[in-house]
């Protein structure tokens, strides 16, 4: 009897594709091929959905001052999505966002982050992603979207690449092309940039080159 090998076998490596997300339709790298604008949500997706308010000083004691006058809302965000934002801008791969709620916190990291579109305060997510087609003359294959509730549903369903983080709601899940391997405020934004710059040749040159600008590496 032949002895057995005390030799593993050679394991073949995972595609990064496959790596990036906890669940790939078919269609998933086909679509993001063809994405020039990446447009995210952001409480639960940028952020981990919790909403943090703090009292702004003194004038908080005022019992007849209305809450949005007395409290200030705040939001973390990740840092690996910062790094995946900035690489995407060295790449010429448009970013934005679209989102329900109003935060001066969120129009100070969209600043840092130079993104293309902020929208806040948007009832109809569906609605402003098809104005922000118009204005940039951009087909719905396009373009890509992130969202983890179902407020996101018609902004996904009018985008050529539908994407989730891993802790979305389950009608989100089921609806998108792409599910993050991580969470929302969790690198899931991260994910999705890079699973798209994969899909475009493009990530390798990209932080490539951003690792060269100034004050990098």
């Amino acid at each position: 009897m032949p002895l057995l090998s005390s030799q593993p076998r050679p394991v073949r490596p995972a595609s990064r594709h496959a790596e990036l997300a906890s669940h790939l339709a078919p269609s998933a790298v086909r679509r993001a091929r063809r994405v020039k604008l990446l447009i995210f949500d952001v409480d639960g997706v940028l952020t981990d959905g919790s909403l943090w308010f703090f009292p702004l000083g003194p004038q908080a004691a005022d019992p007849g001052a209305r809450p949005a006058e007395t409290m200030v809302e705040v939001k973390a965000f990740s840092a690996h999505d910062g790094i995946g934002f900035a690489v995407a801008r060295t790449a010429g791969l448009a970013t934005g966002l679209i989102t329900k709620r109003m935060s001066q916190s969120l129009a100070r990291r969209a600043g840092d982050l130079h993104l293309d579109f902020v929208r806040q305060g948007v009832e109809q997510k569906g609605e402003a992603l098809a104005e922000i087609l118009r204005a940039k003359n951009l087909a719905a294959e396009e373009v890509g979207a992130m969202g983890d509730d179902i407020i996101d549903l018609p902004m996904l369903r009018a985008c050529g690449f539908a994407a989730a983080p891993a802790n979305a709601r389950r009608e989100v899940r089921a609806a998108a092309h792409f599910v993050a391997r991580h969470s929302g405020g969790a690198g899931a934004a991260r994910d999705c940039i890079e699973f798209v710059l994969r899909a475009q040749n493009r990530w390798q040159a990209a932080t490539a080159e951003y690792l060269r600008l100034p004050g990098r590496g």
